[in-house]
């Protein structure tokens, strides 16, 4: 319930206080006094979307204050907890403040929060039915969503939003795989022919580079071979080695005779032995190499030039054969792969249109009996409003299927016996609009918690009886809970438990005229000269009076 509004340096309204209370509040007024003004400060201070400029010429900043009763189990303490936000005594404190560049600052309990909290917060604490119809009433395109809400389908509706994401998913990776498929088929001669070569050559990283190597040897080794040959021969044998050996043989039987002078010969020359060893055993290794059959260079050459005129073929180097070779298979092992995996996906993509299928007949079969239940409740709802002739109905049609399901719900009224049913916002007069535009406000909130109604106009376009009705129906709503009405009706305005009169009034300030709006709670003299008012205009007259008090009982 809201219980205060505080509005500081809004539009024309200098600084208002207000203290609502339970049951049926009734505001009332000249056109242009300001009444709208105070819905769009509370608009403000919920979050909603509205005016642009909101602060008063001159003032540094608007201000907006709306204190509710949250008590434990509203549907509010929900998002207070998840924000983090305290609640004493079942007291909520929404604080927000404009400032003249258009920045907007918002409080809650002293938190402060975004935009979005307090729209959140707004869906939990006030409902209204403003002139512009902002809930969508009139609006077809919104009817689904009041149905699904008025059905309490919120859980057959995900599931079916759940079913469709699924689908789509599914119908993407298919298309996707599909068109990866494509690509390789129109590459598959070549992928087919690629991978033989690469499997029958079988390039390995750096054996360009050794064959070339291997063949630059083996091009010189017949250069070379003679003379190595030569030297081999000259050291083994009857070579230096040989003759060396001799030396030491003839040396060795007179050493001892030479009283040591041969010692160091001897040393020398056995150093020169293992010197001629070595350079033996490296000549042989040598020879050993360069040894080769008279077919290998020619091998040799044609595995290189094969390797790398396989590596011009595909632009890359040599050593990237083998890296290549591998994601051509790849590709290639992919393409065979694909037929089994398109099947896959395709299976996948039946199951899950199946799956939404049966989801989305859930939600129309149960969109059907919450319109025939609306429709019911619609017809109870029209009887006190003088409209027991008047027939609703909830027409749930096949639409494209899509996220929201394969329905297109639209709200029809006949408003006469025979008449032809049509579209709500189509077939319905201003007065008959009114009144079905209640019954359908009272019947979608039915159900809502600790939620304060605001009625701007809603009774425009009746008066006399079908205006007394719409009263009643508006105090038989606000009994137990809180309604908050802007009026012209004097009617409706008899009905309340509570009455405001909002006027305007123009001053001069620093020599210059100055508009302020002010809200004047009405004491039971004050409400009969301004019901008297609204009955008869500016000139209030005594039956006016005597019609006044007889409305106001």
């Amino acid at each position: 319930m809201l219980r205060a509004l505080d509005i500081r340096d809004l539009l024309i309204i200098d600084h208002l206080a207000l203290a609502f209370q339970p049951g049926l509040n009734v505001l009332t007024g000249e056109t242009g006094a300001g009444k709208s003004i105070l819905l769009d400060s509370l608009g403000f201070v919920l979050g909603w979307r509205g005016r642009a400029e909101l602060v008063r010429a001159g003032a540094a900043q608007g201000e907006v204050t709306a204190t509710f009763d949250v008590p434990i189990g509203h549907p509010a303490r929900a998002i207070l907890d998840e924000a983090g936000i305290d609640v004493e005594d079942d007291e909520v404190i929404l604080r927000r403040i404009n400032t003249p560049d258009g920045r907007k600052t918002a409080w809650v309990n002293s938190v402060r929060v975004s935009g979005d909290i307090l729209r959140q917060l707004s869906d939990h604490l006030v409902e209204l039915h403003g002139q512009q119809d902002d809930r969508g009433l009139l609006n077809p395109r919104a009817h689904r969503a009041l149905l699904d809400e008025f059905g309490g389908l919120s859980a057959k509706a995900a599931a079916t939003r759940k079913a469709w994401a699924v689908q789509r998913e599914a119908a993407k990776a298919l298309t996707t795989a599909q068109a990866a498929l494509a690509d390789l088929q129109a590459e598959e001669d070549f992928l087919r022919h690629a991978v033989e070569e690469f499997t029958a050559l079988d390039p390995q990283p750096g054996e360009d580079a050794q064959l070339d190597a291997d063949r630059r040897m083996m091009q010189g080794a017949e250069r070379i071979q003679e003379d190595i040959a030569k030297a081999h021969a000259a050291l083994t044998g009857q070579g230096a080695e040989a003759q060396v050996a001799d030396a030491v043989r003839w040396l060795d039987s007179s050493a001892e005779s030479a009283g040591g002078h041969l010692d160091a010969p001897l040393e020398a020359l056995a150093r020169a032995m293992d010197a001629l060893g070595e350079a033996e055993q490296g000549i042989t290794a040598c020879l050993d190499a360069l040894s080769f059959d008279a077919g290998a260079l020619e091998i040799t050459e044609e595995r290189l030039f094969a390797i790398r005129a396989l590596a011009r073929k595909h632009n890359v180097q040599p050593d990237q054969l083998s890296n290549l070779g591998a994601e051509l298979a790849g590709r290639l092992a992919r393409l065979d792969a694909s037929a089994g995996d398109i099947g896959d996906l395709e299976a996948a993509l039946a199951q899950a249109k199946q799956a939404y299928q049966v989801a989305a007949d859930k939600l129309t079969e149960a969109r059907r009996k919450a319109g025939a239940a609306l429709a019911k409740a619609m017809s109870a709802e029209l009887a006190p409003l003088k409209m027991e002739r008047a027939v609703f109905s909830v027409d749930v049609t096949v639409a494209d299927p899509g996220p929201d399901g394969q329905d297109e719900v639209t709200f029809c009224v006949a408003t006469n016996p025979g008449a032809p049913s049509g579209p709500l916002n189509k077939i319905a007069s201003g007065g008959e609009l009114s009144r079905f535009l209640l019954a359908l406000k009272v019947c979608l909130t039915r159900d809502a918690q600790g939620l304060t109604m605001i009625f701007d106009e809603i009774d425009r376009g009746v008066g006399g009886a079908t205006a007394n009705a719409v009263g009643r129906r508006l105090a038989d709503l606000a009994s137990g809970g809180q309604v908050l009405v802007v009026t012209h009706s004097p009617q409706v305005a008899a009905l309340g438990g509570h009455h405001w009169r909002v006027q305007k009034s123009v001053s001069r300030k620093n020599g210059a005229e100055v508009t302020t709006s002010q809200v004047v709670p009405l004491s039971p003299p004050e409400r009969i000269d301004e019901v008297a008012r609204m009955l008869s205009g500016d000139s209030i007259t005594d039956a006016a009076r005597a019609a006044a008090k007889e409305l106001l009982g």
